[in-house]
């Protein structure tokens, strides 16, 4: 029987950071959470953590109680423990570099600076793990790290909301399906590292 799909929101831990830039990873998992019956977050693998069900398919949700900088020891210790393939978890971050509310799903790669991705690839070993970069708004002049650690703007929250629904959407999708669907349905034909849609 195959492990559980597992789906990794970053963010850092305490009611001082809700709502900040930074914590997108956490708000995806909380939209992605709201409203199912019978689910409930524990507290393991330096986590919150709780199990939900897409198309029949077990999904486990984390929230590292890390810090962003520290988020791979989380990650590792839950994939060590359930043993799954690294196509089967999907870490879930905030980009600088994209518009706010564009989300963009990747196979692996570079960490483009986000702490959390930094870590985790150091820690498991290898940058090939799957990622939804969630974009954050354009700091202008504004110093990065103070940037992803400011909240939101009240006339940023539609956009950013819509976002949101869209990466739920997608996640959906990598968990019904797999990670090429995804992408070709949500990253856009503009993308040019999105895989060529099969004729």
């Amino acid at each position: 029987m195959s492990g559980p799909k597992i789906v990794v929101g970053l963010g850092n831990p305490g009611s001082k950071y809700d709502r900040t830039r930074h914590n997108v990873g956490f708000d995806a998992i909380d939209r992605l959470v709201s409203g199912l019956p019978g689910f409930r977050f524990a507290n393991r693998f330096d986590s919150e953590v709780a199990e939900i069900e897409i198309d029949f398919r077990k999904v486990l949700v984390v929230k590292p109680t890390t810090f962003m900088n520290a988020s791979g020891k989380a990650v590792s210790g839950i994939v060590r423990f359930y043993k799954i393939p690294l196509e089967d978890l999907v870490v879930i971050c905030d980009d600088l570099s994209l518009p706010l509310g564009r989300v963009r799903i990747r196979p692996g790669g570079g960490d483009g600076g986000q702490k959390g991705l930094r870590d985790i690839a150091r820690v498991l070993g290898t940058d090939r793990f799957p990622r939804m970069r969630i974009g954050i708004g354009d700091r202008g002049l504004m110093d990065a790290a103070d940037f992803v650690l400011a909240k939101f703007r009240p006339s940023e929250l539609k956009v950013l909301e819509d976002g949101l629904l869209t990466a739920i959407q997608a996640i959906g999708v990598w968990a019904s399906r797999d990670l090429e669907t995804a992408m070709n349905r949500f990253n856009g034909p503009s993308d040019p590292h999105a895989p060529a849609t099969k004729s």
